[in-house]
């Protein structure tokens, strides 16, 4: 894993460690607003007035800014200045954020969650560059990467909770109101601790293929998640699928004609990032369908509160940690594939554990065995995903990766809910005339859970069979 700078100027070097912190806090809150709103979004419903449709935008608002703008933030941070696009971007999520916590009207709280979606892509593929170019040793960049990929498992475990303590002791306005401090103390802080970097050779920016690019993710993204809203054969859902894969053929053509493309083919083409980044959407598709799935199955099936639900995803957290720090130990004593295949039949076993979950199932004897053994296997497979999907990255594109690698994380989460929310509910409607409400919802969530399982055993596969290159270990 080389092609970065060998050395870091050693008055940088005394303060990676402070400069970690505050970039992985600023991931912690820009992951924890991916779900944060989950849990609080009744109570939304009934304080501002929204129907059942434009609630979903609530959620979706944030998927289609962030998924759909990563790819252009991500070339503009590599030319531009990675850390004068992080800093617009935490400005942007922090303004966006006090929006969201004083709206008053339904389209204030979807127009602030876009602003929101729009100041995370600026941020998180900047921040993830800075933190590659930091620490450019292999062992120290594992180790990076391995906080940085819990402090992410973690947000979205975090989400959870904070929303639903912060929805059942205060007020839902208070979700987006705590990102305030966060986002100040990162634009004041990160300045003093991180100098500006840029691609070393001047170039513009394709205008043409940003152009392309951003419409066929915003594309696929919206016609993903009207999928999950509205099937498959809508119209509203097909037409947009049908668009982002006539914009992406596209903006292939163009990248193969342009002299200074977006994302260059040769980029694309490396075949060890390449399978990286495609089993990084099958475990996204599969963790963000699994969060969905269970939130919904505790409160709706075992017949938890809010605030409880929130607090039974605390474990989750805890094996999130200890599978993070194994993982940077993983990666440098074994090599990333041997790691990966590891950690996802880890994942794929505890998913099969929860969804064996029965309405009679008690938390400790049903529902935490298969969330720890899920959140192990986790923590084990966000760092070294993460170390895989940048290897060989530079100082020329280190931006650009890291677009790459998040935008296949959201994507991923945005296919992941769609198809496997899809088939829970297929599932559900075809036993309902036939069992009683409970078994059949029990039964969707079985077999959708079931189905991630079987997604991430064939990523173990293809990495096995696929992942092969620079190695990546001490």
């Amino acid at each position: 894993m080389a092609a970065v700078p060998a050395a870091v100027e050693p008055r940088v070097a005394g303060r990676r460690g402070p400069a970690l912190v505050v970039l992985c806090f600023v991931q912690f809150m820009l992951v924890v607003d991916d779900n944060v709103v989950s849990v609080a979004l009744p109570t939304v419903r009934d304080d501002l007035g929204f129907s059942t449709a434009g609630l979903a935008w609530v959620v979706n608002a944030y998927f289609l800014a962030f998924g759909g703008l990563l790819l252009l933030f991500g070339r503009m941070a590599d030319l531009l200045g990675r850390r004068r696009v992080f800093l617009t971007g935490v400005a942007v999520f922090g303004t966006a954020s006090l929006l969201c916590g004083l709206a008053q009207e339904p389209w204030q709280l979807v127009a602030g969650r876009f602003l929101q979606g729009a100041g995370a892509a600026m941020a998180s593929p900047a921040a993830l560059a800075l933190i590659a170019l930091l620490f450019p040793g292999t062992r120290e960049r594992a180790r990076a990467f391995g906080i940085w990929g819990g402090i992410a498992g973690l947000g979205g475990t975090a989400g959870l909770v904070i929303s639903g303590a912060l929805t059942g002791l205060a007020s839902w306005r208070w979700i987006f109101l705590i990102n305030l401090p966060v986002a100040l103390a990162a634009v004041v802080l990160l300045p003093r601790l991180v100098p500006e970097s840029r691609a070393g050779r001047a170039a513009r920016l394709d205008v043409p293929g940003a152009v392309l690019g951003t419409g066929a993710l915003v594309s696929l993204v919206y016609g993903l998640l009207r999928a999950g809203e509205s099937g498959w054969g809508d119209a509203g859902a097909v037409g947009p699928l049908v668009l982002a894969v006539l914009l992406a053929a596209a903006f292939f053509a163009v990248e193969a004609r342009t002299a200074e493309p977006l994302v260059p083919l040769s980029f694309l083409a490396f075949r060890f990032r390449a399978v990286a980044n495609g089993t990084t959407l099958l475990f996204s598709a599969a963790m963000y369908a699994m969060a969905f799935l269970l939130m919904v199955h505790l409160q709706t099936v075992l017949g938890y509160r809010p605030l409880t639900a929130g607090l039974a995803y605390l474990p989750y957290g805890g094996g999130i940690l200890i599978g993070m720090w194994l993982s940077s130990r993983a990666v440098t004593r074994l090599g990333a594939r041997p790691a990966l295949v590891l950690s996802f039949l880890i994942t794929a076993a505890g998913l099969l554990l929860l969804a064996g979950v029965a309405p009679s199932d008690g938390y400790a004897s049903g529902v935490l065995p298969g969330m720890l053994v899920t959140s192990l296997g986790c923590g084990l497979s966000l760092p070294a995903l993460t170390v895989a999907a940048l290897t060989g990255t530079t100082g020329e594109n280190a931006g650009l990766g890291s677009a790459v690698l998040t935008s296949v994380q959201q994507v991923g989460g945005a296919v992941g809910v769609a198809v496997f929310v899809g088939l829970a509910t297929r599932r559900r409607d075809e036993l309902t005339a036939e069992h009683d409400p409970l078994h059949a919802a029990t039964e969707g969530f079985s077999y959708a859970l079931t189905a991630t399982a079987a997604l991430l055993a064939l990523g173990a596969v293809l990495i096995a069979a696929l992942l092969r290159g620079p190695a990546v270990k001490a």
